[in-house]
């Protein structure tokens, strides 16, 4: 297995090939990560030991969703056991996704702990008060919120590759962080294009909605936005298999790796 460098342009090829994939399967796909939010909310009920719990799964989480796109990719419906795949391989598999999944924690606990000591980045009184102006005013103006955006720009790519490579290709845990961050920063030019055309979907996304709620009418809006968001999350974890296929070279067919 060898880093492999793409062109700028091919952040917009894995953007659409994640699109294709998901309409080929688009129930299997948006109904496995329905499953994995359902399942992360409802561990996340335990106070502080349900959101480690919950944070800790995400990269096996994330594992089984690309297992699920490169299934729907190839024509195959993706079963619901796709979704741990993580732990289906062997014991000492599940215990280095087990381990990731505890740097996983320990890199957000780390991150936020340091954004708190400049301020929290979310008033206290959000609840009562809402999003008004001054709120949103300030959380953008907020310290703590753009640290811990830069802070958090590493940490995705330090664990961008990281389930893939620990499962498919058996890589430790350790190693497969700094594998990822070089095939992240290797292919950057892609990885920038990939994510600015999420970030403008997105915004497309939202724009489109509060233009058919001010239409239709503006409790329509409500109803449209988490169904959006869904499917526009579902459709972005179905383009992650392809940027992590175009980052290596592997010496057999990956494929039968997988498989």
């Amino acid at each position: 297995m060898r880093l492999k460098h793409v062109p700028a342009s091919t952040g917009m090829q894995w953007v659409r090939q994640g699109v294709q994939t998901f309409f080929r399967q688009p129930f299997a796909i948006s109904g496995l990560f329905f499953m994995f939010m359902a399942g992360v909310s409802l561990i996340s009920i335990v106070p502080f030991l349900g959101s480690m719990v919950a944070i800790a799964v995400t990269p096996a989480a994330t594992l089984g969703l690309m297992a699920a796109s490169r299934d729907a990719s190839r024509g195959v419906f993706p079963m619901p056991s796709t979704l741990i795949t993580a732990f289906r391989k062997d014991p000492s598999s599940t215990r280095a996704m087990l381990i990731l999944g505890g740097l996983y924690v320990a890199s957000l606990l780390s991150l936020v702990t340091v954004a708190m000591l400049l301020g929290p980045s979310i008033p206290d009184d959000i609840a009562e008060t809402g999003l008004t102006p001054e709120v949103i005013s300030t959380i953008v103006n907020s310290p703590g919120l753009w640290l811990s955006v830069l802070l958090y720009i590493p940490v995705l790519m330090l664990f961008w590759h990281a389930p893939a490579l620990v499962h498919w290709h058996g890589v430790s845990p350790v190693k497969s962080l700094f594998f990822s961050l070089i095939a992240c920063w290797a292919n950057k030019g892609a990885m920038l294009v990939f994510s600015l055309a999420w970030f403008g979907l997105m915004l497309m996304s939202v724009f489109v909605v509060t233009m058919i709620s001010r239409v239709i009418g503006g409790s329509a809006g409500g109803f449209l936005v988490y169904p959006l968001m869904l499917v526009l999350a579902s459709v972005f974890y179905a383009s992650l298999f392809f940027t992590y296929k175009d980052s290596f070279d592997f010496d057999t067919d990956l494929d039968a790796v997988i498989d």
